[in-house]
């Protein structure tokens, strides 16, 4: 059974940074592309950045801009997303995604159930 659990969400204040984790088991990890997306309330869950299997290409959401880094360690079968200068509107539950393909939207087969990042102004 693959499971994928975040970790490190937590209420911080505009500014800070925050560094959240997912651990894989159940999968080959170093085969899987990974992803981050967040929800918002009231809103739809959006993509955040992703990475491939090799690690050797990754890619972010327009409203990044550098502030985020997606990285990934296959000998502790973590990915991790180092967020700084966190703003409000970043508040939301983050959950990680695991898939064969590396892209922008839904199709990752794998899923975590979130971890909450509240920021406060």
């Amino acid at each position: 059974q693959v499971q994928l659990v975040e970790s490190g969400g937590g209420l911080v204040q505009a500014g800070d940074s925050l560094t959240l984790s997912c651990v894989a088991s159940g999968l080959t990890f170093s085969r899987y592309a990974l992803a981050w997306f967040r929800q918002a309330p009231g809103k739809e869950r959006e993509f955040v950045t992703a990475i491939s299997w090799s690690g050797g290409t990754t890619f972010d959401g327009p409203f990044v801009k550098g502030r985020f880094t997606i990285s990934r360690d296959d000998g502790k079968n973590t990915v991790y997303l180092q967020m700084n200068s966190l703003k409000p509107e970043d508040t939301g539950v983050y959950s990680c995604a695991a898939g064969e393909h590396l892209d922008y939207g839904n199709s990752y087969e794998y899923w975590g159930q979130g971890t909450q990042v509240t920021v406060s102004s």
